[in-house]
Parts: structure tokens; C-alpha cells; sequence
């Protein structure tokens, strides 16, 4: 049986800053609303254990690609 669907899948944090070109610190200040780099439209990391967090790939991509247009 073959899924027409993409799989999903969880980015941690090192292939965040890999895949983005966004370092660490600058990813954390993305998501930080009282920072100046405040970004709203980065996508949100989503909790995946105890004190593990990722994002999903597919949110990434999008957020790359409207960085283009």
C-alpha cells in the first residue's frame, strides 16, 4: 500500500539550526515575544517528551519559503 501523503516528521533542534541557517541563540529570539527579533511567524517547537522539544519539517519549509516571496 503506498501513502500518497509526505511522512511527517519532528526536527530537533540541531537540524533546526542546520536546515534554517539560524543560529541557536538567534532561533530562541524568534520565539521570544519580548525580544526585538520577535518573529510571530516562525513556527511554534512542539513538546515531544519530558524536556524534549522539535518542530515539524513541513512548518520549517513553509517558513522558508514565504521568507522568499
Amino acid at each position: 500500500m503506498q501513502n500518497n501523503q509526505s511522512a511527517i516528521q519532528i526536527l530537533r533542534l540541531k537540524e533546526v539550526v542546520h536546515t534554517t541557517g539560524i543560529s541557536r541563540s538567534s532561533l530562541y529570539e524568534k520565539l521570544n515575544p519580548k525580544s526585538r527579533r520577535y518573529d510571530p511567524s516562525f513556527p511554534t517547537p512542539i513538546k515531544i517528551g519530558a524536556s524534549a522539544v522539535g518542530w515539524f519539517q513541513h512548518e520549517l519549509n513553509d517558513w522558508l519559503l514565504s521568507k522568499k516571496a
